[in-house]
């Protein structure tokens, strides 16, 4: 499927898919979308409910799973988070982009730190990589319904393409599985609001909060497993 590069309302770039109509970010602002929807309502909201809790992250590091690694701008936006939290890393990803869209994407100069673009995407697939002295990644390639963890992750970002074009990526069943895979009192976030994927996120379990979205969207979802 044809895919192109292309730059989006905050200067930072996507891949567009014009068959499908579709971007891997919002073509609003790539940057802005994933710093208020998985790091800013996701990683730092997360933290701070741990902090309330007295949780510490020096005997049981932060778990975080990410079903779409992508292009890696999720994970580098919280390998870069100031919180001296040690965060262990899993990315799950179908259809990994290749190194030429890697050198286009160029996230390394966008947020000034070309060594840590470079590792995320020239480690090792299936394997535990650690780029930082504070982030282990884990990049593994299948597709979202072989993810079959059970009370592993704190956190999950969700961010695959849109049911729009992918619904079968939203289900019922997909969320069942998620729901399993975090931890009592972990949390998911994703951009997407429809309707029918709340629902389907509160039938598997979830408590579900609606949010205000990243630009160009009016609202996100919050799911937190009870």
């Amino acid at each position: 499927m044809k895919r192109e590069i292309m730059t989006t309302g905050d200067g930072s770039k996507t891949i567009h898919m014009p068959d499908l109509n579709e971007q891997y970010h919002s073509k609003h602002g790539a940057l802005q979308e994933a710093l208020h929807v998985f790091i800013q309502t996701g990683l730092e909201y997360f933290l701070d409910v741990s902090l309330s809790r007295k949780r510490n992250f020096h005997q049981e590091p932060l778990q975080i799973l990410e079903y779409g690694f992508g292009t890696g701008l999720n994970a580098m936006l919280t390998a870069q988070h100031k919180s001296n939290t040690p965060i262990v890393y899993t990315a799950v990803e179908a259809f990994p982009i290749n190194e030429e869209e890697v050198s286009a994407m160029d996230y390394g100069q966008f947020l000034n730190d070309q060594q840590l673009y470079k590792s995320m995407h020239q480690s090792g697939w299936e394997e535990d990589q650690e780029i930082t002295s504070y982030f282990t990644l884990c990049k593994k390639q299948k597709t979202f319904e072989n993810i079959a963890n059970e009370d592993e992750f704190d956190l999950i970002y969700f961010d695959a393409f849109g049911p729009r074009t992918q619904p079968e990526l939203w289900t019922e069943a997909i969320f069942n599985a998620a729901y399993k895979a975090l931890k009592s009192g972990g949390v998911l976030t994703t951009y997407c609001a429809a309707g029918q994927v709340r629902r389907n996120m509160q039938t598997a379990g979830f408590m579900v909060e609606r949010l205000p979205g990243p630009p160009g969207k009016r609202e996100m979802l919050r799911a937190t497993k009870k």
